[in-house]
């Protein structure tokens, strides 16, 4: 049976405002060895000719800050870099950003105190006028849909993605595996789904193969071994996927990056969706059809937990 929509609480201007931290690194028009300071997140940040605003054209990573501690800060890093590399922005100084960061966790301990939150960098390429980069960090609470998703698990929809598995091969400039600002049609695929009555998406290829999440990677549990789409095959290398691999391997699976169709999804032990944020999700159905949750969940549950905690 498929979840219901639920109406999540409605949370003023105000509210919002008082959940969020904000941390600007780099201001157009200003000098970039400037250090970054807090702002009032109720006031305006970027100018309208921002490349952000006006074309999605940037990148931006979210991190877990849990317990006042920012998560996979070098893994998240190595992906910032190379994400903001694929679309030719000037490389990041990640110094700078990590300053930044330590920031963001700072005031929003000292101003919320919520024990988990979502820290977002955003690093734009900047005012059209001017062609300086800008850059930001956003920090607040999880929301409870995040913690819904964990304790509940997914009803899930695939969804066409819209290329081959080639893509990035045949036209670099699609930024297959770049983080990038342009998340309009996944957040489409999201509201669609939830239309639908299912709360997330996995998307598969033209050729019918499984890629990814909008927001998260596909795992899918056999016996012990632990499997996910190859990263060549058009999807963003997930940090929280790699690290549950390694942890995974450690503890004496077998993992592998393996080309999968949605029937092997219904045929096997179990799926996760894994993120950053939410770190885990059970898949509890695909398009109506049951998957049952393995008989080791709660190993891999642990082990997800600790690819996002430690």
């Amino acid at each position: 049976m498929l979840l219901e929509n639920r109406e999540e609480p409605q949370m003023t201007s105000r509210d919002s405002h008082q959940n969020t931290v904000v941390v600007s690194v780099l201001r157009s028009g200003m000098d970039t060895s400037l250090e970054p300071e807090v702002v009032d997140p109720g006031s305006p940040l970027i100018y309208a000719d921002d490349l952000a605003a006006v074309r999605g054209d940037g990148v931006f990573e979210t991190l877990m800050l849990r317990d006042g501690q920012v998560r996979k800060l070098e893994r998240h890093s190595r992906r910032f870099r190379n994400s903001a590399m694929m679309l030719n922005l000037p490389e990041p100084d990640i110094d700078q950003w990590h300053r930044a960061t330590e920031l963001a966790a700072h005031s929003f301990a000292e101003t919320v105190g919520a024990p988990e939150a979502a820290l977002r960098w955003v690093y734009s390429r900047g005012r059209e006028s001017t062609g300086q980069p800008t850059g930001w960090i956003t920090v607040a609470p999880i929301s409870p849909e995040v913690v819904r998703a964990r304790e509940e698990g997914v009803d899930v929809m695939t969804a066409e993605r819209g290329f081959r598995i080639d893509l990035s091969q045949r036209s670099p400039w699609a930024l297959v595996g770049a983080k990038t600002l342009s998340y309009a049609a996944n957040m489409a695929a999201l509201r669609s789904a939830k239309e639908r009555g299912y709360s997330d998406v996995i998307f598969i290829s033209d050729e019918g193969h499984v890629l990814e999440g909008p927001t998260s990677s596909v795992i899918v549990v056999k016996g012990k071994t632990l499997l996910t789409p190859p990263t060549h095959a058009g999807i963003l290398p997930g940090t929280t996927q790699a690290a549950l691999f390694q942890i995974a391997e450690a503890a004496g699976w077998e993992t592998a990056q393996q080309t999968l169709t949605v029937q092997d999804l219904l045929d096997s032990d179990g799926v996760l969706l894994v993120s950053s944020v939410r770190a885990y999700a059970r898949v509890k159905s695909i398009d109506g059809h049951p998957i049952g949750e393995t008989d080791n969940a709660t190993e891999i549950q642990a082990m997800a937990w600790q690819a996002v905690t430690s």
